[in-house]
């Protein structure tokens, strides 16, 4: 299969990494994407094929903020938040073939200190 553009190399990345990666009812996945305007987090139940919770930047009090770093902490913090009003305490962290640094990591930090367990 012939690469086209970076957004086929990041799907490429991405097929890969979820060859590792599952998620089950004890330790949901925690799958980011990130667009060129918001950024998605879901809790998924690999086993049962579920999304147990989920938060973007379209919902509530990020609707219209820019995608930065201070962005990225605070849907961290509420995608921690929507993980233990449904009883998740630890995930596997699906980056989604997206580079963890800058927002990706600052929005994984924050979810830590929030208190999931990667």
């Amino acid at each position: 299969m012939k690469m086209k553009n970076l957004t086929d190399y990041r799907i490429r990345r991405h097929l890969r990494l979820r060859q590792k990666v599952q998620g089950t009812p004890e330790r949901p996945r925690m799958s980011v994407f990130v667009s060129n305007k918001h950024f998605y987090v879901q809790f998924i139940d690999d086993a049962a094929a579920k999304t147990l919770a989920a938060v973007s930047t379209l919902d509530g009090a990020l609707k219209g903020q820019k995608l930065n770093v201070a962005t990225a902490k605070q849907l961290g913090a509420l995608a921690a938040q929507a993980a233990q009003e449904k009883g998740i305490s630890a995930v596997v962290f699906d980056r989604g073939g997206f580079t963890y640094r800058g927002r990706l990591r600052a929005l994984a930090d924050a979810a830590r200190e929030a208190g999931l367990k990667f």
